[in-house]
C-alpha cells in the first residue's frame, strides 16, 4: 500500500486539532506500532529485588538481565541496611510507587526487609519470594535465627567499624573481612568477581540484625524459597526450618550465599515461578 505525505495545509489542520483538545496528545502512533510491542510488558508483575547484607544492588545483575529479557519490569531497590523497621519502610516507599501488581524477592537479611514491607500490601504485592533468605516471625530477629541452628561461621570472619550517630552515641557497622569474603560469601563464584564483590561490600547496621520483626508477611502472601546447602551464612537447617514454617514453595540448589551472583538462572526461574502465578 502505498503512503501520500500528507500537505503542509493538513499538517496544519492536524497540529491544530491537537492544541484544540489541550495538548493532550503527546505522542503519535502509527498504524501497525501498537501490535508491535509486546503486550506481555504491560501484563506482568513488576519484580522488585532486594539485596541483603554484604552486597549491593548489583548483586541481581544476572538475574535482572534474564528477567528484563523474559519481558518483565524489574527495580532493584537500594537497601539501607539500618533496620527492619528503617528498611522495611523505605522498600514499602519503593513499591508503592509501582503501577501495577508486584512480586517482592529478598536475599539474605532482604527476607527480613520483605517480611516487614509487605505486610498490609497484599492487594498490591502478590508473591514473596525468598533466596537464601530470613523468612522471619514476629518478635524474632535474624541474628537469632541464625543462632537457633548450627553451620554458620558468619561471626569468626565479620569486623565491626564504630561509628558516632547524631545524637552523639555510638553505632556500629558490620563487613566481612575482604580475605574471608570469598570462602564465606561466594565460594562458587570465580575469584575475581568475588574480589569486585568483597570490595564493594554494604555493611549493615549490627544493630540491624539483633532487631526483632514486627510483622511477617508470608503469613497471608504466597511464599517461594531457594535454599542454598552450601551457605555458610544462614544455616541450611535455619533456611528449611523458616520455609517449610511459612508452607513456601521450596526449592534446594547446591550453592553459596552469593547464589543471585553464582547460578543467577536458577535464581530467576523460582522467580518466574511466583510471577506466574500472578492474574
Amino acid at each position: 500500500m502505498r503512503i501520500t505525505r500528507p500537505t503542509r495545509s493538513a499538517r496544519l489542520f492536524t497540529l491544530l486539532g491537537v492544541a484544540a483538545v489541550g495538548l493532550s496528545v503527546t505522542a503519535v502512533t502509527l498504524p501497525g506500532e501498537a501490535d508491535a510491542t509486546p503486550r506481555h510488558h504491560q501484563e506482568r508483575p513488576t519484580i522488585v529485588l532486594e539485596h541483603g547484607a554484604f552486597a549491593d544492588a548489583s548483586s541481581w545483575d544476572g538475574v535482572i538481565e534474564r528477567l528484563q529479557r523474559a519481558g518483565y519490569p524489574v527495580v532493584a531497590a537500594a537497601n539501607p541496611l539500618r533496620g527492619p523497621a528503617n528498611d522495611a519502610a523505605y522498600l514499602r516507599s519503593v513499591v508503592q510507587h509501582v503501577d501495577g501488581p508486584v512480586v517482592l524477592v529478598g536475599h539474605s537479611y532482604g527476607g527480613t526487609v520483605i517480611s516487614q514491607a509487605a505486610a498490609g500490601l497484599e492487594d498490591k504485592v502478590k508473591a514473596l519470594v525468598y533466596i537464601a533468605a530470613f523468612l522471619p516471625d514476629t518478635g524474632e530477629s535474624s541474628l537469632g535465627l541464625t543462632n537457633k541452628f548450627p553451620g554458620s561461621t558468619l561471626g569468626n570472619v565479620i569486623e565491626p567499624v564504630n561509628y558516632t550517630l547524631p545524637d552523639g552515641s555510638q553505632g556500629a557497622d558490620v563487613y566481612i573481612k575482604p580475605d574471608k569474603f570469598r570462602k564465606q560469601f561466594a565460594a562458587d563464584v570465580p575469584a575475581g568477581q568475588a574480589r569486585l564483590m568483597a570490595a564493594g561490600q554494604r555493611p549493615i547496621a549490627a544493630a540491624a540484625l539483633e532487631e526483632k520483626s514486627t510483622k511477617a508477611a508470608w503469613k497471608t502472601i504466597p511464599s517461594w524459597s531457594l535454599v542454598t546447602t552450601a551457605d555458610r551464612n544462614i544455616p541450611v537447617a535455619a533456611q528449611r526450618f523458616m520455609s517449610d514454617r511459612a508452607h513456601a514453595r521450596t526449592t534446594e540448589i547446591d550453592a553459596s550465599h552469593a547464589v543471585s551472583v553464582s547460578r543467577p538462572g536458577a535464581v530467576t526461574r523460582i522467580v518466574e515461578q511466583a510471577a506466574r502465578t500472578v492474574r
